[in-house]
């Protein structure tokens, strides 16, 4: 993600995404892989999400995370269980709680972690990744090889909600003035437990809203090398996302680039005052093509891998 890019577009876009909003890509893919294309027979060209959110249940393969975050599927997902010591799975009925082994590790540990935490029971846990992962029927592009998890920003007080109340509830909005500062409703504990996470070495980056990034470069007093991790992006102030890395010498999988050297605290302020001063729109080209539409991913479009994995 290279913030100069964006900077002149970001509050519009900022207003316009929504609290789940991964329908942004935030892949930053950089390796192609070898497709299905036409082995997929009479399914090649039948969009993608049609398929893979149709699985009800992981394959029986060994665990294997193919292709990108926003193009890509997973083989031996692991479930996360509805509740643990320390976790509930929120919106059980996206059937959302599934994903690599080590992002299940991942949540386990920094749920215990959390719980830690004053007025923090755990971590209440939001989308992760389908049964097989692949791209979802709503909304997240990415999420789509079981190493994605998005953690809600409110302290869980209770781990005894029902399956309906997990429906029903929502999670707390930390943004003021857009995204440019945090609100009242951000705690130290929220800052540590982000940390935490961007702290395990499995950890590629963390997606928060840019007040959440400038409050933290602002606050650490300490050893600030894990800022790297911390990245801000549109939405995520009602949840914080976790990215991890392709595990070690998992062969398939492919790394988003990694973030920028350096702690990133300049940039952030940068979009900060992007937000609170926007810069003057571009003058539109009249002559530009219009846009063209994102095409949604089909079978064809994914990895060859991925074939296996809807056919097992």
């Amino acid at each position: 993600m290279i913030l100069t890019r964006i900077l002149g577009t970001a509050v519009l876009a900022f207003a316009l995404a929504s609290c789940g909003g991964g329908s942004r890509d935030i892949s930053g893919e950089r390796e192609v892989l070898p497709t299905i294309g036409s082995s997929g027979g009479a399914l090649s060209n039948v969009e993608a999400k049609r398929l893979f959110g149709a699985k009800s249940f992981a394959s029986t393969q060994p665990p294997a995370a193919y292709g990108s975050y926003a193009k890509g599927c997973m083989a031996g997902g692991a479930e996360l269980p509805e509740t643990g010591p320390t976790w509930q799975a929120m919106r059980l009925s996206r059937n959302r709680n599934w994903a690599h082994p080590e992002t299940i590790d991942m949540v386990r540990k920094l749920s215990a972690y959390a719980a830690t935490q004053p007025g923090w029971a755990g971590l209440y846990v939001g989308d992760m990744s389908q049964p097989r992962g692949g791209p979802m029927l709503t909304g997240h592009r990415s999420h789509q090889i079981g190493l994605d998890a998005d953690i809600w920003m409110l302290p869980p007080k209770s781990l005894g909600l029902s399956r309906q109340q997990r429906e029903s509830i929502s999670s707390i909005s930390l943004r003021r003035a857009e995204g440019a500062y945090v609100n009242s409703s951000w705690t130290q504990a929220h800052h540590n437990i982000i940390k935490a996470a961007a702290k395990d070495p499995r950890v590629e980056r963390i997606f928060v809203f840019p007040g959440a990034k400038v409050q933290m470069c602002a606050d650490e007093k300490g050893d600030r090398s894990y800022l790297r991790k911390i990245r801000p992006w549109y939405g995520h102030h009602y949840h914080f996302h976790v990215r991890l890395a392709c595990p070690k010498g998992a062969r398939g999988c492919v790394n988003q680039t990694p973030p920028p050297a350096g702690d990133g605290c300049a940039d952030a302020v940068q979009w900060q005052q992007n937000i609170l001063n926007p810069p003057p729109p571009k003058k539109a080209d009249p002559n530009a093509p219009p846009p063209k539409k994102r095409r949604e991913l089909v079978l064809a479009d994914l990895p060859a891998q991925c074939k296996s994995v809807l056919e097992n």
